[in-house]
């Protein structure tokens, strides 16, 4: 459990961005190219559709848009930012990071870079690791971005999990904000006797690429669903809980919860837990299933956009993921002067 400095600022969210593709899968398509129905996927997911990149189109290429976005939203210019953090399980190639070829692109020629990579809960590592430069002063502005290209690693002959993944690309921009707004506390933890509940098999220097990797598909999503279902129903109202006695919050002080967009059985499970109207839930799932890394963001996004989130809101985003990991934080939404 981690809360902030003692400073006179916190870190919060100043500007937020989306992008997801324009290819819309459905789950009727889907049954005609692996044995599976719209009714099985959306019972036991909830998921009816997701999005898929072009041939043409690779990770960076989603989340410099979702990143320019942000940065109008937030009124930053690239060259003001100090770091471009990109947290992905599908990063363009192995290195460079996919977080310099985005801050190239973007003209962010005075910020550092790296890629995160925590699994789905990616972009909750991520946010709290920005913000830590944030509040030591270290940088003013930073850039987080969760962007996912998983069609590229499902295995699309797999039923058990080709239903359940998207593409897209969410980010939002740290800034200082007065003490008591932004990001009040965090979590992050991990077990990593879980690993191999859901994995990557093949691709980096335990199996390398070889003809009979391929041929196997080892270079696709493996996941034990049962396990990863277990677990998360176990962690994610707990993790919420552990970061609202944190911040000095209970669960009705919630305004919006945020949870990885997994399964929606997961999502409901968490919100009984902490005793939650599912109008205070943000769910996107059902359009763009499991974007990983990129799903609460893009959730965060929309919900900002459209209006639904009010200067003063505590907001908590929840998510779980490879390792095993998981993460929480709660934000008090607003800057005010």
């Amino acid at each position: 459990m981690a809360g902030l400095p003692s400073k006179v600022f916190n870190a919060g969210i100043t500007g937020v961005g989306a992008y997801l593709p324009e290819r819309i899968l459905t789950n009727d398509e889907l049954q005609k190219m692996v044995d599976t129905n719209d009714e099985w996927i959306r019972t036991r997911s909830g998921i009816k559709e997701r999005r898929i990149t072009s041939p043409e189109q690779a990770t960076s290429d989603l989340a410099v848009i979702a990143g320019e976005r942000a940065l109008a939203d937030a009124g930053v210019a690239p060259e003001e930012l100090g770091l471009v953090i990109v947290a992905t399980s599908t990063p363009d190639t192995i290195f460079p990071s996919t977080a310099c070829l985005v801050q190239d692109r973007l003209g962010a020629k005075n910020a550092a870079a790296f890629d995160l990579a925590a699994g789905c809960t990616g972009f909750v590592y991520a946010l709290a690791t920005g913000s830590q430069f944030v509040t030591s002063g270290t940088y003013k502005k930073v850039l987080v971005i969760g962007a996912e290209s998983l069609s590229r690693i499902t295995n699309w002959e797999d039923r058990k999990t080709c239903v359940l993944f998207g593409d897209g690309a969410g980010a939002v921009v740290l800034s200082p904000v007065p003490k008591g707004y932004g990001i009040l506390s965090f979590t992050l933890r991990s077990d990593g006797s879980k690993g191999a509940t859901l994995i990557i098999p093949a691709g980096g220097s335990r199996l390398p690429a070889t003809r009979e990797t391929v041929e196997q598909k080892l270079h696709t999503i493996h996941m034990d669903g049962q396990e990863v279902f277990k677990f998360a129903v176990r962690i994610m109202g707990k993790a919420a809980l552990e970061v609202l006695a944190a911040a000095g919050l209970e669960s009705s002080d919630i305004d919006y919860f945020i949870p990885h967009q997994a399964n929606i059985r997961i999502i409901e499970s968490a919100a009984k837990r902490l005793v939650l109207s599912m109008e205070k839930v943000l769910v996107n799932l059902d359009r763009y299933g499991n974007t990983s890394t990129a799903s609460i963001p893009l959730a965060l996004a929309e919900a900002v956009h459209s209006g639904r989130v009010k200067q003063g809101d505590h907001i908590v985003v929840v998510g779980f993921g490879a390792g095993l990991t998981w993460g929480a934080a709660v934000i008090k939404w607003g800057s005010p002067t």
